[in-house]
């Protein structure tokens, strides 16, 4: 479908892949990918980094902009080893019966690598397990020595059947870690919050980064957000255009500030203005295909939820005190204090004598006679 303006610019919807190809590297995106790469090099190998983020925040995004990242700075070591892999990322997909499948998880792992073969690489009576399968993937990981494996939509592990527990679904990804020596990176939503400190063990070889949204109560945050705006403008192939700025509160409210979210939101408005005929993306258009108030309002809820749970001063808190690192909190004291005197001991006040038996027969002082 195409639509012409007034100046012969034709739109159509095949001119709005372009727009749905760009990725914007916007402040909340850098940030968050440079702790990834520092975590990542830096980390021990075989570690596990948890990146956690609402729901359309832009994970996928962030996954691919690290993916340019290391490949940019292991050019010319590929260049000279053709068989080393700078990166390997996957998608976990959810389980069509409710149970997560390590096979179908190998099998995606191994054709990230380029691996010949796969359907050969099992035994019939290992099929249920894919014992073989994950031999073979952690031989592959060990000739094509990645820096790091990406698992996007890594809360898809969690998945399981009653009879198993979450800490076996995460001590399988963390043997492949541990075997490879390679850190692998699980991206996910806030449901990824069920795998930290499964065991003291999985605590002390995991870190935890933020992908957090923008916030509006926050100038920074707030500033950075109308720059995202105005860029999409930018970059949406109509001439004319509604004033994002004007109408941010609105475009912020059905986006909860996650990058992700807004721009399918544009993406939508604007195929809705092309099938108008229309010449400029205007308000009625971001109005039609807006999430709905109660769609937003969900989404906030988990997100909000998420963030508390990622507050670590709390623990922190606790995790002094049971360290004897900081004094018993203000109540802690009273409470001790009220204990005490009910413990038989009297306290005297100031300018009374203490009660007891005067000898008899001898001069007070102070007393007259």
């Amino acid at each position: 479908m195409t639509s012409d303006a007034a100046d012969g610019t034709i739109y159509t919807v095949s001119s709005l892949r372009d727009f749905q190809r760009f990725t914007m590297a916007h402040p909340r995106l850098l940030q968050t990918r440079d702790r990834i790469l520092d975590a990542i090099h830096g980390a021990v190998s075989g570690s596990l980094v948890l990146v956690l983020g609402p729901t359309g925040v832009g994970k996928t995004t962030l996954r691919q902009n690290i993916e340019q990242q290391v490949l940019r700075a292991m050019k010319a070591a590929t260049d000279s080893d053709p068989g080393q892999i700078p990166i390997v990322s996957l998608d976990v997909v959810p389980p069509l019966n409710g149970n997560f499948s390590w096979r179908d998880y190998f099998q995606r792992l191994l054709r990230a690598m380029n691996e010949p073969l796969i359907e050969n690489k099992q035994c019939v009576g290992q099929r249920r397990s894919g014992t073989e399968l994950q031999y073979a993937a952690e031989q592959a990981l060990r000739y094509r020595r990645p820096v790091a494996v990406l698992i996007d939509e890594a809360q898809h592990l969690g998945k399981i059947g009653s009879g198993r527990r979450l800490l076996d679904q995460l001590d399988v990804i963390k043997s492949m870690a541990d075997q490879t020596k390679v850190v692998h990176v699980l991206l996910g939503t806030y449901d990824l919050l069920a795998f930290r400190n499964l065991s003291g063990q999985l605590s002390r070889r995991s870190i935890d980064v933020h992908f957090a949204r923008y916030l509006p109560e926050d100038k920074q945050d707030l500033d950075a957000f109308k720059n995202i705006l105005a860029t999409f403008r930018h970059k949406l192939p109509f001439e004319t255009c509604c004033d994002f700025l004007q109408c941010w509160d609105f475009l912020y409210e059905r986006s909860i500030g996650c990058v992700g979210v807004l721009k399918e939101w544009l993406m939508r408005a604007s195929h809705a203005a092309v099938a108008d005929d229309a010449k400029e993306l205007a308000l009625r258009h971001l109005e039609r295909t807006a999430l709905s108030a109660s769609q937003c309002e969900k989404m906030l809820a988990e997100a909000r939820e998420g963030e508390l749970r990622l507050d670590d001063e709390p623990s922190r808190l606790r995790l002094r005190s049971l360290l004897g690192l900081c004094k018993a909190p203000v109540e802690d004291r009273a409470v001790k204090m009220q204990a005490s005197n009910f413990s038989g001991k009297t306290t005297r006040k100031q300018f009374r004598r203490s009660p007891k038996r005067d000898r008899v027969g001898e001069l007070q002082v102070g007393c007259g006679s």
